[in-house]
């Protein structure tokens, strides 16, 4: 997603170590090596992984593997007794890219952080003075994911939940570190 490309990442990786005493790893699909086996790197990412951010868009929500890791935090949410009425707070920091009229009802009820307003794909938007707005709203972004980072439980051998799927998918895979960015969108 150009979008993920040209904004997103970029901001976040530049704001979020300034709101963290110490630089967090990011996983994100395009850094993985060539060769890999995609399925081990997911799982291992989604294992070591504190959250995830998932940038929300209706091919997002049709996407097995965006689901897969979605599944994955909501089951150790699960355990640890998050989103509950007695824990509300959670591990998925959602974003939404686009519309929400096809996103299902699990994912409403869900508090997202809205950049739909910057979701353009073009490299140009940084040459706008729309960036300034979208660079404080990414600083709001970092500063939330930061409490998020920092109240995460210690590592444990989390479950990973692994989709059916079938092989002629195409897929979007995150990178691993202390959050993983869960996404797909219209020009993948």
């Amino acid at each position: 997603m150009d979008w993920m490309r040209y904004h997103f990442y970029p901001m976040l990786n530049e704001r979020l170590p300034d709101c963290l005493p110490y630089t967090p790893n990011v996983f994100i699909d395009w850094n993985i090596e060539t060769g890999a086996e995609w399925s081990a790197e997911l799982s291992r990412a989604l294992k070591r992984s504190r959250c995830l951010v998932a940038i929300w868009s209706a091919e997002y929500f049709r996407s097995a593997w965006c689901l897969a890791e979605w599944q994955t935090m909501r089951e150790r949410e699960r355990i640890l007794g998050l989103r509950s009425e007695s824990n509300p707070a959670g591990l998925i920091y959602a974003v939404r890219f686009s519309d929400g009229k096809y996103f299902p009802q699990e994912a409403r009820s869900i508090q997202y952080r809205d950049l739909g307003k910057w979701n353009s794909k073009y490299p140009s938007l940084s040459q706008t003075t729309h960036i300034i707005d979208f660079e404080r709203e990414m600083q709001a972004v970092c500063n939330e994911l930061s409490s998020i980072i920092e109240r995460c439980p210690s590592w444990q051998d989390w479950p990973v939940v692994t989709p059916q799927v079938d092989e002629q998918l195409d897929f979007k895979l995150p990178r691993m570190g202390d959050l993983i960015i869960s996404y797909r969108g219209r020009d993948d």
